[in-house]
This record gives C-alpha cells, sequence and structure tokens, in this order.
C-alpha cells in the first residue's frame, strides 16, 4: 500500500553522501511516496470500500510527510550529510512502510516486496556494513508480517464479482484463488506493485547512470589537466634549472664588462656623445648584475623562511615596480591610474610575482614603444591590473594559443624576436596564487591595441608564499 523512494547517488562512495545530492532526490521522492500513499488509500477505502484502518495509516503517512519536512530543512544546513544520517533517513520509509502493511495483509500483501527498494538504495550508496544493516531490518520487518498483521477482508460487491472474473481467466476456481478469495485485489496489488517499482528502478537506474557518465567526464578532464599541469611544471623545472646555470654564468662576464666601461669612461668619458652612451651602457650593466644578485637573495630569502618586505597599499607597490621597471626602459613612457583611491588594499607580494608583471610591462612596451597604460582596481575579494598598449592588437588565430611556451606574436621582423617563455612564465606564476590572465584587443572607442588583464585574489597579495 506504500511506495518507497529512491535516492540516486552521484557515485556509491562517502564523498557523494557528504554532498547531501542523493538526500536531496530523496526528499523529492519521498514527496511522491507520500502522495501516492495518500492515493491508494483514497482508492482503497473510498472506491473499492475496503474496511480499512484508515485512521492509522493515513496517520502515518502524515507523520513521514512531516518528517520530510524536517529532512528538507536539514539540507538548508552547512553540516555536510554523513553515511550514518543517510542510512538513519531511509528508517523512517521502512517504518511507515511495515505499519501500512500490517493493516492491509502483511506480508500477504503484493507490496511487501517494496522493502528491496531501501536495500538497492543502501547497496549503491552505502558502505557495506550499513548494507547489511539494512538487509537485516528489512527482512525483520518481513518477517514479523508474516506472524503480525490485520488480514484483508473478503472482497464484496463489485470487487467480488471483478475477483471471479479474474480467477476464471486466470484458469482458477475462486474457491481455490486464496487470500480469503481476495484474488482480484491480489492481483490488481501486484500490477500496481510492479507498476510502481518499475518506474522507481528506471529513475534510479538511469539518473545513476548519466551521475556516472557525468563523473567519468569530468574524471577524464581532471586527468587532462592534471597532465597539461604536469608537463607544464616539467617545462617549468627545465627553464628554471637553464635560468640558474644562466645566472651561474653570467656573473663573471659582467664583472668583466664592468670593468672594462670603468676604463673607457675614464679615456673616452670627456667625449660628450660617446661619454652618455658610456655611461648608459655601465648602468645597464649594474642594474644587471643588481638584478641577479636580488634573484639569489630573494631564493635565499625564500629557503630559510625570512620575512616579506613590509605591506604597502596597492598603489604605493605599483608605483614602485614602475618606477624600477622605468630603469630598464627609459624610452617609453607608463600611466598608472588606480580606481580605488584611497581605499586600496594593502599589498605584500612574493617577487616571482613582480616578475610576472614586468614580463607582461616588457611586452606590452615592445608592441607600444610610444607609452603603456596600467589601471588597477579591486572587485569584491579580487584584485584587477590591466595593461594596455597601442601596438596592432593581436591576432585572433594566435589569442587563445598566447601563454604557451614558445608560442609568440612577435614574429613581425619590425620587432624583436621573442619566444613566448616570458608569458608562459606569467601565466604559471598566477595559476600557482590562484589568478588567471586574460589577452584581447581594447574596444573600439579606445582605439587600436591589446589588453592584459590579471585577476588576482587579494589573499595572493597578502602573503609572502601560495
Amino acid at each position: 500500500m506504500a511506495a518507497m523512494p529512491a535516492a540516486t547517488p552521484s557515485l556509491p562512495a562517502t564523498p557523494s553522501i557528504a554532498s547531501g545530492q542523493p538526500l536531496a532526490r530523496l526528499v523529492m521522492l519521498r514527496r511522491i511516496e507520500v502522495l501516492a500513499q495518500g492515493l491508494v488509500l483514497v482508492l482503497a477505502a473510498g472506491w473499492l470500500r475496503i474496511p480499512l484502518e484508515v485512521l492509522p495509516m493515513a496517520a502515518a503517512s502524515i507523520g513521514l510527510g512531516l518528517f520530510n519536512l524536517y529532512t528538507q530543512w536539514r539540507l538548508g544546513r552547512p553540516r555536510p550529510v554523513g553515511d550514518r544520517e543517510y542510512f538513519c533517513q531511509l528508517l523512517p520509509d521502512v517504518l511507515v512502510l511495515t505499519l501500512l502493511l500490517y493493516y492491509a495483509g502483511g506480508s500477504a500483501n503484493p507490496f511487501v516486496s517494496l522493502f528491496l527498494l531501501p536495500l538497492t538504495i543502501a547497496a549503491a550508496t552505502l558502505p557495506g556494513r550499513y548494507i547489511w544493516a539494512m538487509a537485516g531490518i528489512t527482512l525483520g520487518a518481513y518477517t514479523f508480517l508474516m506472524f503480525f498483521n490485520l488480514p484483508l477482508p473478503p472482497p464484496q460487491g463489485d470487487l467480488a464479482r471483478l475477483d471471479e472474473i479474474l480467477a476464471r481467466a486466470s484458469g482458477v476456481a475462486p474457491e481455490h484463488a486464496g487470500h480469503g478469495g481476495g484474488f482480484a485485489l491480489h492481483v490488481l496489488g501486484m500490477w500496481f506493485n510492479f507498476l510502481v517499482s518499475a518506474l522507481i528502478v528506471a529513475f534510479f537506474l538511469s539518473r545513476l547512470a548519466a551521475t556516472l557518465r557525468e563523473r567519468e567526464r569530468e574524471l577524464g578532464e581532471a586527468r587532462q589537466r592534471e597532465q597539461e599541469r604536469a608537463l607544464r611544471h616539467e617545462q617549468i623545472l627545465a627553464l628554471g634549472t637553464l635560468a640558474a646555470g644562466a645566472a651561474h654564468k653570467l656573473g663573471t662576464p659582467l664583472s668583466t664588462m664592468a670593468v672594462v666601461l670603468r676604463e673607457l669612461e675614464l679615456e673616452h668619458g670627456q667625449t660628450p656623445a660617446l661619454g652618455e652612451d658610456l655611461a648608459l651602457l655601465r648602468q645597464q650593466v649594474d642594474l644587471c648584475k643588481r638584478t641577479l644578485t636580488q634573484v639569489l637573495a630573494s631564493a635565499g630569502a625564500a629557503r630559510e623562511g625570512q620575512e616579506a618586505a613590509p605591506a604597502r597599499p596597492l598603489g604605493q607597490w605599483l608605483n614602485e615596480l614602475l618606477d624600477g621597471w622605468r630603469v630598464l626602459r627609459p624610452r617609453v613612457r607608463v600611466d598608472y591610474q588606480s580606481a580605488d583611491g584611497d581605499a586600496e588594499p594593502l599589498v605584500q607580494a612574493e617577487p616571482s610575482l613582480e616578475q610576472a608583471l614586468i614580463n607582461i610591462l616588457d611586452n606590452a612596451a615592445d608592441a607600444s614603444p610610444e607609452g603603456v597604460e596600467v589601471r588597477s582596481r579591486c572587485q569584491g575579494e579580487d584584485c584587477i591590473i590591466e595593461f594596455l598598449d597601442r601596438g596592432p592588437g593581436l591576432d585572433p588565430a594566435l589569442a587563445p594559443r598566447l601563454g604557451q611556451a614558445f608560442v609568440s606574436t612577435k614574429d613581425d621582423p619590425t620587432q624583436a624576436g621573442g619566444s613566448g617563455i616570458g608569458l608562459f612564465l606569467t601565466r604559471a606564476t598566477l595559476e600557482r596564487f590562484g589568478g588567471r590572465l586574460e589577452l584581447c584587443n581594447r574596444p573600439a572607442p579606445e582605439g587600436s591595441g591589446a589588453c592584459c588583464r590579471i585577476t588576482l585574489p587579494l589573499a595572493a597579495l597578502n602573503r609572502h608564499r601560495p
């Protein structure tokens, strides 16, 4: 007389239970169960005129409906749904089914096979100990109904005549049909029981298959992302090894160049044009030496766990970064605008993040030697920094591949050659901090040029290491 709901799990494992998805489906199917129980009671007591104990049976269905309201409220709580709680959620359905069958013939009722549904749900969603516990509970309920029940009264009136017709159609004499002569009632119950069971099992299996396919697709995408990440890490490790070797080898040539340039300044420093060029070369060599020293010092500080630089407002941090970059590219004009004013967050960034921004500045300056614009703003929990140039813009066919190793836009003979390593390392660094890099062309009203947009969590700008 009652239909058990089936919950469709995403995967037969604890993490899927903890997500609450099977419990949400159990709530939905339990609503249908309560409505079906009410409909069957109305048909049995009202239309078929079967003298049932309607009051306790209706009370059991109403109690299950109230419990379902509690379960729906529980789903809104932040605490995850564990295996034990999900198992306990199935017990009221078994209890209500037992009560309804007790007042409707017990184990002789064709709906007794619905005890298999909670066992099927437990087998698909819960660990082994809960499966065996549910098997014991349903078997105990079935055994109880074999000895304790209120038998259904023999059919009367139209139902008795229908019982005789179905018995003769089946080749069974009415007096041998069993069930107190309620052959028609038993046949109708078996048919309705099969209908309900078939619908629930079909729904359950189809949703389970769809969930498994979705999980397989997600796992495939995750494996692909993991392979790409591993490949990218191998490339970065190889580049880091080469960079370390280059830094070690560059120390001696730079020192030699500094000595030679010093001697040339002493000999030819009085010549105006040559003296300016020699001073510029000396300045660039000194800058290269300081850069190598800073790289080694930063790596040593990271290894030794030394404290990072003090926190500064975002605008001050970017201005200091731009001032240091202007020494490298004194002929390129850089304009910086902040949309946050005095509400700028404090920044305490790792040097590798600063180097990532410098790589983007270098690319923008190569595309637009006449000037670069830098804009920053905070949006929710993110910081957005944009680098805009006045160059020819991005090729739509090449833009999706930018950021990969050895993919560059600097194939134009008029530009300095590039390998795309800078943007590749920049993207990898930003992803390590939970950020992302977007490349696009500037909107038409702003003219030609490209826009490189960086989005970083504010938390990444306020810790020394990710």
